[in-house]
């Protein structure tokens, strides 16, 4: 009542001020912009979309009606996903990482297969391949069609979990360290630190399911299946094998996903700085970001898969004594086993084959992930609305 009363006198106004009808629509747009903001509750830039077009009464009684009909207005509003419902947003991160993480690893998992048996070392003759191309069709041809396929299920079990954690703690401490690096603003400092963080959680679930992963998916691995690899390392390795290359992935990954996040966020403040839902945004971003961060860090990956396979030849040759300590125990072991066989390129083994893995990883990691987020947002928003009506 109290607004249909103003708008009255408002209208009132607007036929009186001089017969001028661009005044009257300029004052009539101030006035319905702060009834927007003090009963509505929508944005101003929602409701200041409509102002221009008023100009005279007969266009006023067009927004009286609004006025009087909340739920016209409420249909015609569409959420912004990028700010989720209170107490809805952890799991709807959490559902939409899990889906993501788990679509991304098993698409991408024959060329995670091929760049692992790439970072080999000192690989079989039978293991020495040319390219990506060359490496898939010679497993492909001598090992199964199945083969580059082996292990699938390890990782899929792990990287739910794990990119559940991921995306909640990413997304809640970005928002969280923002507001007090810069409020009000996108902060890359922010972003970095956020993803460092959800980086710790990340790999202590996916990191048993890696070192598994990557024993089968090694050439002549011995393992009949993943349950076999399982009990094999605890019986001869202990649990400690689960978790030798934890420090390593961490020194990897935590440089991989700061570089990774603010490459990303970077360049959605250049390609979608409005922060709409807009695929072709999110799979381009998340193409490069996670293409630059993957070449910056294969040095590190190169020696997390040799802590995580503990191949036969490298600690063969490593000089160490019989038993227990024939194993690849740290980062600096790793770095001089590394060096000792492959020189300086040894550290840039299965780069192309990183990067190849990489780009399109991310980007439909990223592209799942705000699609699934969008789409989850959107229906607590229409579930919400209907309780309303």
């Amino acid at each position: 009542m109290e607004a249909d009363g103003f708008l009255r006198k408002r209208r009132m106004t607007a036929g009186t001020t001089g017969n001028d009808p661009g005044v009257a629509g300029a004052s009539a747009g101030a006035e319905v912009r702060w009834l927007g903001g003090r009963f509505w509750g929508v944005s101003e830039s929602i409701v200041g979309s409509l102002t221009p077009r008023i100009v005279g009464e007969a266009e006023l009684q067009s927004v009286d009606f609004i006025c009087s009909t909340q739920d016209a207005q409420t249909d015609d509003y569409e959420p912004d996903y990028e700010a989720l419902p209170q107490g809805a947003s952890t799991s709807t991160h959490m559902l939409a990482g899990a889906v993501a993480g788990i679509m991304e690893h098993c698409l991408m998992f024959p060329i995670d297969c091929v760049k692992t048996r790439m970072q080999s070392l000192q690989p079989e003759p039978a293991a020495r391949y040319r390219n990506v191309m060359d490496a898939l069709r010679r497993i492909v041809a001598t090992e199964g069609v199945w083969r580059p396929l082996r292990g699938l299920n390890a990782t899929a079990i792990g990287a739910g979990p794990a990119h559940a954690l991921y995306f909640a703690s990413y997304e809640k401490l970005k928002k969280t360290l923002s507001d007090v690096i810069h409020p009000g603003a996108n902060s890359h400092l922010a972003n970095g630190a956020a993803g460092c963080v959800a980086t710790l959680l990340h790999d202590a679930a996916m990191n048993p399911a890696e070192v598994v992963k990557q024993r089968m998916q090694m050439y002549n691995s011995p393992y009949r299946g993943v349950l076999d690899c399982v009990r094999a390392i605890w019986q001869k390795e202990g649990p400690a094998a689960f978790y030798r290359s934890y420090t390593t992935q961490l020194t990897m990954n935590v440089p991989f996903q700061a570089l990774h996040f603010m490459t990303y966020e970077y360049l959605q403040e250049l390609l979608n700085p409005h922060r709409q839902y807009n695929p072709s945004s999110h799979m381009l971003s998340g193409a490069l970001a996670g293409a630059v961060a993957a070449a910056a860090t294969t040095p590190l990956d190169v020696c997390k898969t040799l802590l995580n396979t503990q191949e036969f030849v490298a600690v063969g040759s490593s000089g160490q004594s019989q038993g227990a300590h024939r194993q690849i125990s740290g980062l600096a072991h790793a770095f001089r086993t590394v060096y000792r066989l492959g020189g300086l390129r040894g550290f840039l083994k299965g780069v192309q084959a990183r990067v190849i893995y990489q780009m399109p990883s991310t980007a439909i990691s990223w592209s799942v992930y705000e699609f699934f987020k969008y789409g989850l947002t959107k229906r607590q928003h229409d579930k919400r609305r209907t309780q309303h009506i």
